[in-house]
Parts: structure tokens; sequence; C-alpha cells
């Protein structure tokens, strides 16, 4: 009896301890495959689960302490081991796309790639950045003077690389034979998009809507004058105000004696008023009577010739 108990025991320690949670992310930021419970709107990560984030970056806390940012439409597959002492030992396996982890790293902990195989040197702070494309070439930036050293090897063993603290690599096609290891492009997270960074046809259609509204205050004076736009009215006086205008008609004189500008002033909403006539200076013509049809071009030529010789 005493013997079947402890052996119930250790099970349900063993259970215990396999179901200790990872860490946690937002439902709204990612999607989320294994074992999991939901709790305030974040899912609880437990033993072995896959966190695909959605169009922008999902952020995983670890109850480990520290964080692991995967990028937008990243896949994520972490799974934990079990540890009598200390934290539980982390598997990240990213198959595609990229990752961020800020975490305090172990002996036990290993990153994979479909390629690749990153072993921890040591234990110490680990800022890592890492991108995989869909033709393998990977990107690893292992940030910080104090990072861990990371022992890099391929799938199948035939090769290995140590990645140093602060170095910025690349591995072309997923290949350790083939390292650039001046990589000067990003491995992490892109940055998120703002409102500079709007399409050309979204700064197109701002542009139209604030052309348009700056012609709606400032009318343009050619669009008139071009039939594009209809002129403004002239602005009415209201019934019972007495107003005015104005119209001059120029006449030119052969001897020189200059212009006659004298206006001619109407008040149609006053009565009309009576104002005697000055007499006109010599050599000043009074105004010809407008013509009465617009076609009478033969009577406007004879007046004008006579006025330039002085006859008439």
């Amino acid at each position: 009896m005493k013997l079947q108990l402890a052996f119930l025991f250790a099970v349900l320690c063993g259970a215990a301890q396999a179901q200790q949670p990872i860490g946690n992310v937002a439902v709204q930021d990612a999607t989320v495959a294994g074992e999991l419970t939901v709790n305030n709107g974040r899912a609880v990560l437990v033993a072995n689960t896959t966190v695909t984030a959605k169009d922008h970056t999902a952020d995983v806390t670890l109850n480990r302490g520290g964080s692991i940012h995967v990028c937008s439409t990243s896949g994520l597959h972490i799974t934990a081991g079990k540890s009598a002492t200390g934290p539980a030992p982390l598997m990240l396996s990213l198959d595609r796309g990229a990752i961020e982890v800020q975490m305090a790293v172990t002996t036990s902990d290993v990153i994979l790639t479909p390629d690749l195989r990153f072993g921890i040197g040591s234990d110490g702070p680990l800022d890592l950045r890492l991108r995989v494309t869909s033709n393998g070439d990977t990107c690893v930036e292992n940030r910080g003077a104090n990072a861990p050293i990371l022992t890099t090897a391929d799938q199948f063993g035939e090769a290995s690389y140590n990645l140093r603290p602060g170095q910025h690599v690349l591995f072309e096609h997923g290949s350790l034979k083939e390292v650039v290891d001046n990589e000067s492009s990003p491995c992490g997270c892109p940055p998120a998009p703002t409102a500079q960074g709007i399409s050309l046809a979204d700064a197109a259609l701002a542009a139209g809507s604030t052309k348009q509204a700056a012609e709606a205050q400032h009318p343009f004076p050619a669009a008139i004058s071009n039939g594009l736009a209809p002129a403004a009215s002239v602005p009415q006086a209201p019934a019972g105000v007495v107003h005015a205008q104005v119209a001059t008609t120029l006449s030119y004189d052969a001897n020189g004696n200059g212009e006659n500008n004298t206006p001619n002033v109407s008040t149609p909403s006053s009565p009309p008023a009576t104002v005697a006539s000055a007499p006109q200076p010599p050599g000043i013509q009074p105004p010809a009577a407008a013509p009465q049809h617009p076609s009478d071009v033969g009577h406007w030529i004879g007046r004008f010739f006579k006025r330039l010789f002085g006859r008439g």
C-alpha cells in the first residue's frame, strides 16, 4: 500500500511539474496552438505550444523572466523540458520569419531553425535577433558584450561555427560554409508602420482632398476666366438702401488734349437728381453714344477717322 502511494505521489508530482506554465501572450496578438489555457485575454502557454503572430509583433512573457518577440506572421514552437533545480530548459524552434529573444539562458537551452542548431556556451543574458527567409538565409545577431557564445552546428553535424558576443552574421541558404560575417541588415522585427509610411495612393488621395479644400477657400481666377468655374455674382444691395454704380467712357482727341474720364454716376435706388452740366474745355470732345447694334462697324470706323484727323 505504501509503495502504491509513493508511486502515485511521484506521478502526481511529475504531472504537476510537466504542467508548469512557460509564459503567456495576448490572444489578440497571436494564434496559439497546443497545450494552453486562457485567462483575462491572455493565452497561458503550457509544455508544448506554437505561437504564430498576427499582422503585428506578438510579445511572449516568460515565467522564468524575460520575453520573446515573435515578429509579424512568424511562427515559433516553444517546448519546455524538466529540471530538478532552476528554470526548466526551453527549446525554441523557428520555422520561418523572425524573433527577438531577451532572457537569461542556461546551457540546457537550445534554439533551432530548419538548417541550424544554436547551443548556449555559458549561462548569461541573451539578447538575440534571428531571422529565417524562405530560401534558408539565416540572419543572426548575438547582441551585447556579455552575451554567451552560441555554438552553431548544422543538422547533420558536419560543420560548426562559434558566434561570439556582439557578432552579426548571415548564413547563406542556412549553410555554415557560406558565412557573411559582417552582415549589416537587421535580423529582428521590422519597425512598426507610422504616418510617414502611408502608401502613395493614400498620399495622393490626401493631397487631392487638401487641394479641393484650398480651392474652395481661395478660388483660382484663371478657372473662372476659362469657364471652369462659375463667376461670383455681383452682390445686390438690400431693398431700401441707396447705392451707386459708376461707369467711365474714354475718348481720344488727335490734338493731344487728353482723355475724358468723366464718370457717369447713377443711383437707381434713390430719386433722380438734376445735375448742371459744366462747360467742356476747348479741344475736349464729348463722348459719343455707344453703337446701337454690334454689326454697325462702318459708322464706328467713320467716327474714329473723323476724330483722328480733326474733322467733324
